[in-house]
């Protein structure tokens, strides 16, 4: 079983995607919230078997991969690294529409 880890820059991620929503519509707490537990549920996924997520693209490191997490019409994508035997650690969440993070 692999542990998950954040960097500083990931979760600042988390945060600026939750705040856009709320931007758009100051009383769609619901919405937010939905999309963060989509994000917390697909992450959760790399505890068991981080290697089964895409190669991130253009990048010749096995241990760079990314995570599609589906949400409404688009969706979000995690860039994440995988650090030894038991390490994974998030690098950067995007919604899908987002310019690239690499």
């Amino acid at each position: 079983m692999f542990r998950v880890r954040f960097t500083r820059e990931a979760e600042d991620d988390l945060v600026r995607l939750y705040e856009y929503i709320l931007e758009r519509d100051v009383t769609d707490w619901a919405l937010a919230e939905r999309a963060l537990e989509a994000i917390r549920h697909a992450i959760s996924g790399l505890e068991h078997s981080p290697f089964s997520y895409r190669k991130a693209s253009g990048q010749r490191s096995p241990f760079l991969r990314e995570l599609v997490i589906p949400f409404g019409s688009a969706g979000y994508v995690a860039l994440f690294e995988i650090e030894g035997s038991d390490v994974v650690t998030v690098l950067a969440v995007r919604h899908q529409r987002e310019d690239d993070y690499l």
